[in-house]
């Protein structure tokens, strides 16, 4: 930012009229305050601010890995993770380091679950035994959020959570999988009340929503992209299920343009780089070739996409401006 001083001593030396500094400086601080607000609309990685938070992080890996390779007794687990909650007073608390938090927060979730003796996770074998494992995990996630207010918290807490309900589904899940989607779904709609809260993107709500979003997306694309390719039934089949998968992949990138959250778009890829194959196998071009034009298109869109995003959702849904769903999303300009 430029200060007034030097724009005073440019007028003493007859480079600018005094009558001109002040409306100068005005003009520069708005410039200033504008370009502040656009970062903040823009989805950034908020949780590393720089390579000091990186080498920190490697440092509380190293620990964290080290610990984890020992043979301890419960104490001795209850005991580590007391000294990784005493780091996070430091680390978290204190000194506000998002990216040493979560190695921490998922460094004490391992010691807890280590000195708790929980059972490994199975979703269908013996199912109900590891309810209480994950019911331990999401209490530890949720106290680290309650304490800390880390937006990532909610993320394994959420995890934990979303992974009981498929353990009471059970079997249920073989034979339906479209359930999957209707949990993402329930989870996305989290995510958006938190978004609500946020719109210009400028508090802890819209990182809390950023983190439900990476969850509740592979969930959705997974349980209608498994629906769509694995259906037998006449209907789908004569629409053509590689027609659906594209057409799917098409209004999922609109939701996330709608949303403004491009890390949504991250688990549809490879199902929509798996359905462009599909279609492009009775293509003339050769099959040595066509992995390398499918990712060169892939690519080449990503570009497009990303580089016109505010551009786009402004032309798609500007009529959108004044309904419902605008409250629930940032508004529809380009940046």
């Amino acid at each position: 930012m430029l200060k007034p001083d030097i724009l005073h001593r440019a007028a003493a030396q007859g480079l600018l009229t005094p009558e001109q500094v002040d409306p100068l400086v005005d003009f520069i601080n708005q410039q200033n305050d504008a370009d502040l607000n656009t970062a903040h609309d823009e989805e950034q990685l908020k949780f590393v601010r720089n390579f000091g938070d990186i080498f920190i992080t490697i440092g509380v890996a190293f620990v964290a890995m080290s610990i984890a390779t020992m043979n301890l007794q419960s104490w001795q687990w209850w005991l580590a993770g007391g000294c990784f909650v005493a780091l996070a007073e430091w680390l978290v608390r204190q000194r506000r380091l998002a990216l040493p938090g979560m190695a921490i927060l998922l460094s004490i979730m391992y010691f807890v679950a280590q000195a708790a003796g929980l059972p490994e996770i199975d979703l269908f074998a013996d199912q109900f035994s590891s309810i209480p494992s994950l019911l331990l995990l999401a209490g530890c996630a949720g106290a680290f959020y309650w304490r800390y207010g880390m937006p990532f918290s909610l993320l394994p807490m959420a995890l934990s959570l979303v992974t009981i309900a498929l353990i009471g589904l059970g079997e249920q899940l073989l034979e339906h999988q479209w359930l999957f989607t209707l949990i993402g779904l329930v989870v996305f709609s989290i995510a958006i009340t938190f978004d609500s809260k946020d719109r210009q993107r400028k508090l802890r709500w819209s990182d809390c929503g950023f983190w439900l979003h990476l969850l509740a997306s592979p969930l959705i694309v997974h349980g209608i992209m498994t629906t769509l390719i694995f259906s037998d039934s006449p209907l789908l089949n004569a629409l053509g299920n590689e027609i659906l998968l594209i057409s799917f992949f098409v209004v999922f990138m609109l939701v996330a343009l709608l949303v403004d959250r491009r890390a949504m778009l991250v688990s549809s890829s490879s199902y929509g780089i798996y359905a462009i194959f599909t279609l492009l196998e009775n293509s003339p071009v050769s099959a040595e070739n066509l992995p390398l034009v499918v990712f060169i298109g892939f690519g080449l869109f990503i570009i497009f996409f990303g580089t016109f995003w505010y551009r786009l959702r402004t032309v798609i849904f500007r009529p959108l401006q004044n309904s419902r769903v605008a409250n629930l999303v940032p508004d529809f300009t380009d940046k």
